[in-house]
């Protein structure tokens, strides 16, 4: 038997504050507004005005400026404004050290004695940086992820699974795209993101066709493949061993 505790916390202002990744920066874009305790979805409709965006510069790193800048976001009405600025930059460190893809705090709070604290948090961490991070992914738990895409990963395949009814096996991350959208286009609906990539073995194959074929879903499965990056007669090969190997083919 497990029993968990947590502190209970007196809480007199709730605000939202996160870290992503932004496109249009190329870095770490820092989100903060003065009202949290919801989605920042409902956030942004009804409060446009208060929230603050400020972008990094990934290369220098957080500026006092720039943690000043989340503070006057957040605009905290007891906490000490040095200390906030130190925790604002310490969570900018915490994001860079653990490899982070997102890191939100909503809320982020003040406590009756002017304590600013993260009263709850969501963290994501870039699967490319898993040798980097063991600690951090040896915490992993399959048991709450999809199945399929469990063993999907251990074949080494990228594979994502959707709702809908075609299964899709392709190579490259681009053209899968492109098929869903096609699928899409012309009335169906995908059951799945499948990029076998472009060393596919037959193995690896017949390993695809489990995974699509163990969707209840799946009514047809469509093939397409690049040979300009794989080997068509591999993936033939491998369809014919999934058919003797999948009985639902």
């Amino acid at each position: 038997t497990q029993v968990y505790l947590c502190e209970k916390l007196s809480l007199v202002n709730e605000m939202y504050f996160a870290i992503t990744l932004d496109r249009n920066s190329a870095g770490p874009l820092i989100i903060a507004c003065r009202k949290g305790g919801t989605s920042i979805e409902d956030l942004a409709e009804k409060y446009p005005d208060m929230i603050i965006k400020v972008p990094v510069d990934v290369f220098n790193g957080i500026t006092d400026e720039d943690a000043a800048k989340v503070v006057d976001g957040l605009a905290p009405k007891g906490a000490d404004r040095n200390d906030c600025i130190e925790q604002v930059k310490k969570l900018y460190e915490l994001f860079c050290k653990s490899d982070c893809t997102l890191l939100e705090i909503n809320p982020i709070a003040e406590t009756a004695d002017n304590k600013l604290v993260a009263a709850d948090a969501k963290l994501n961490f870039d699967d490319n940086a898993a040798f980097r991070q063991k600690e951090i992914f040896a915490l992993r738990d399959p048991s709450q992820e999809d199945p399929r895409e469990v063993t999907a990963a251990k074949a080494d395949l990228n594979y994502i699974g959707l709702e809908g009814e075609i299964g899709c096996m392709v190579n490259g991350a681009g053209l899968a795209m492109a098929t869903m959208d096609i699928i899409k286009l012309h009335g169906g609906t995908p059951a799945n993101f499948l990029d076998v990539g472009g060393n596919a073995s037959e193995g690896q194959v017949v390993e695809a066709f489990k995974i699509l074929t163990s969707d209840e879903k799946v009514k047809a499965i469509l093939v397409n493949i690049f040979g300009g990056i794989m080997k068509c007669d591999v993936i033939a090969s491998g369809i014919v061993n999934a058919a003797k190997h999948v009985r639902s083919l």
